[in-house]
């Protein structure tokens, strides 16, 4: 059965730092590329960064460019957000998911989902 669990959200000062994680199973993290999403209340999803399955390569949304860094631990199999400088807008509930696609920036792209994990940002 196909899983993914995220963690490490938790509440954030601006400026800080905070790294989340998505663990799979149930299928080879090396064989998908891993993207996350979040969801601010009354928003829709909005894509924040993926990594391919092949050689690493990254996307990210322009708002988080620079701040946030996605990796992956294909012997963990887990995925890694990490979050520096975070602002108030970041604030939303972080998901995580698996596709055969290349890196998509598209929600139905994702064929497995987590079920979140909150970041709040506030001093």
């Amino acid at each position: 059965q196909v899983q993914l669990v995220e963690s490490g959200g938790g509440l954030v000062q601006p400026g800080g730092s905070l790294r989340l994680s998505c663990a799979a199973s149930g299928f080879a993290l090396d064989k998908s590329a891993i993207g996350w999403f979040r969801q601010a209340p009354d928003k829709e999803r909005e894509f924040v960064a993926a990594i391919s399955w092949l050689r690493n390569m990254t996307r990210y949304a322009d708002s988080v460019k620079g701040r946030f860094t996605i990796s992956r631990d294909n012997a963990k199999n887990t995925v890694y957000l990490q979050m520096n400088s975070p602002k108030p807008e970041d604030t939303a509930i972080y998901f995580c998911a698996s596709s055969t696609r290349d890196r998509p920036a598209i929600a139905w792209m994702y064929d497995a989902w987590g079920q979140g994990t909150q970041v709040t940002v506030s001093s």
